[in-house]
């Protein structure tokens, strides 16, 4: 019998988040083929513990503040922990992959210019990249569909960005960065690159990566756990008998539809609470009261019961390479809306769901029509 295949996962983080449970379930897929896997990644120390044997941290968390610094900075997002991407390449090189399969290479933890050496030193080995985002053809930005900006087509310059993930508060080196990446980038042999829906195959179709080959994976979830679930969800938060809107996300912002939420609040009536998965307690304050807001939660149990205890689920991204939520909701029998254009257009079954276009009254026709459903149905009053 001879000897395993080893495989070697590089992502931001592992087991958690919608990247890190992706490359979970890749690990467990090859492991379960018999594979040896091993997943490297830099973000949160955090790993669940039956992930732990096969995990392999890049840096620590000071490589990842140094990091950080510098790209808040000198606008070098990606070109930092050098001393921690050394140390991972000599064990990388021990350990020897036969595929190594990247994922989200931002997030302050690796140095893409020794990790791209490193890959283009290297003699037949697979090496396939999973495009979670756009960062790996811009000069800064990870999207850009939200204020309309084409430079990445032809040249990253002035970004008008500079202030958003990753931010950088002095500095803008996009220019640079572009043409970095797209040097470092380019003819690593037998690379192949993967996207989670044909909306972000389109935009690397006309990127610098245009030239190696792109297939479309769409992403799956966990249909034993995502179900529809019975919970006290309603009782525990003194909802019964109210209309929920949902929204979920790991990181609330501008792009994820935090001001739109904000706005749709003003217009609730007392039948309707606004609930937001993944506020964070600095953001918890700034929120309208009639906003119930839920800290992030690596419970994917919990979530089950959240979106199963909504009537709506909302996604106002008009930026998601895929959707996971989205997948999510339906697939515990929630209503969802999503914004026409988008890859979530592209994904949701139309069967318990429609398209709106981004605008708050759209959103709010959408939801006030499920809403006089819903008071019909339980023969309530309508407010």
């Amino acid at each position: 019998m001879g000897e395993k295949k080893r495989l070697l996962i590089i992502n931001e983080v592992f087991g958690h988040s919608s990247t890190g449970v992706i490359c979970a379930d890749i690990a467990d897929e090859y492991r379960k083929k018999g594979w040896v896997v091993k997943a490297a990644y830099g973000r949160d120390a955090y790993v669940p513990e039956k992930l732990q044997d096969y995990s392999v941290r890049i840096g620590g968390s000071i490589d990842v503040y140094c990091h950080a610094l510098g790209a808040r900075l000198f606008d070098n997002a990606g070109f930092g922990s050098k001393n921690a991407t050394k140390r991972f390449l000599r064990w990388a090189s021990d350990y020897d992959p036969d595929l190594i399969w990247l994922h989200n290479l931002h997030g302050y933890y690796i140095n893409i210019e020794y990790l791209f050496a490193w890959l283009k030193s290297l003699n037949n080995k697979e090496i396939k990249w999973t495009l979670h985002d756009c960062w790996a053809f811009t000069g800064h930005c990870a999207y850009f569909s939200y204020i309309g900006c084409n430079k990445w087509m032809e040249k990253c310059e002035k970004c008008p960005q500079r202030n958003i993930y990753p931010i950088s508060y002095f500095m803008d080196r996009s220019e640079r960065n572009y043409k970095k990446k797209r040097k470092l980038f380019s003819d690593v042999e037998g690379m192949k690159l993967i996207v989670p829906s044909n909306w972000l195959l389109e935009r690397v179709g006309k990127s610098f990566l245009s030239n190696y080959p792109i297939s479309v994976q769409y992403n799956s979830i966990d249909s034993s756990i995502f179900k529809p679930t019975q919970s006290d969800f309603r009782k525990r938060y003194n909802l019964d008998n109210k209309f929920i809107v949902l929204g979920v996300a790991n990181v609330w912002n501008e792009r994820k539809g935090i001001n739109l939420f904000c706005n749709l609040s003003k217009l609730v009536d007392d039948q309707m609470i606004i609930v937001l998965v993944g506020i964070d307690n600095g953001l918890k304050r700034k929120m309208p009261s009639n906003i119930l807001c839920i800290n992030r939660t690596h419970s994917k149990q919990m979530l089950a019961e959240i979106y199963s205890a909504a009537n709506v689920f909302v996604n106002p991204s008009i930026e998601e390479t895929f959707g996971m939520t989205v997948v999510e909701a339906q697939s515990c029998g929630t209503y969802v809306i999503v914004m026409k254009g988008s890859a979530c257009a592209e994904i949701y079954n139309k069967s318990n769901g429609e398209e709106s276009e981004y605008s708050l009254n759209s959103i709010y026709t959408s939801i006030m029509k499920k809403k006089e459903q819903w008071v019909k149905d339980n023969n309530l009053i309508s407010q």
